[in-house]
């Protein structure tokens, strides 16, 4: 995987607290601990956005049958129901 740069810039409490937890041995450099929290956001972003598109399937605020998925995605038979593009 190609790797490229991202300059961040943090105040000194949490630039002191991402060192910190690599001085602990939780992550072997401090972009170790950034990605991993973008993994984690990653992760709780598709797990809430899961949570409401079941909500709304079981409040039959959107319904669907599996015949309409006829080869298309989940995610672009959902956005023309919900009207997005």
């Amino acid at each position: 995987m190609t790797m490229n740069s991202l300059n961040i810039s943090l105040p000194d409490p949490l630039k002191a607290y991402v060192e910190d937890r690599v001085a602990s041995g939780d992550f072997g450099t401090p972009s170790e601990f950034i990605r991993n929290l973008i993994r984690q956001d990653k992760e709780h972003r598709r797990s809430k956005l899961e949570t409401e598109l079941l909500d709304a399937l079981q409040s039959g605020e959107i319904a669907l049958v599996p015949e309409e998925l006829n080869g298309r995605s989940l995610v672009s038979l959902l956005r023309e129901k919900l009207g997005r593009p």
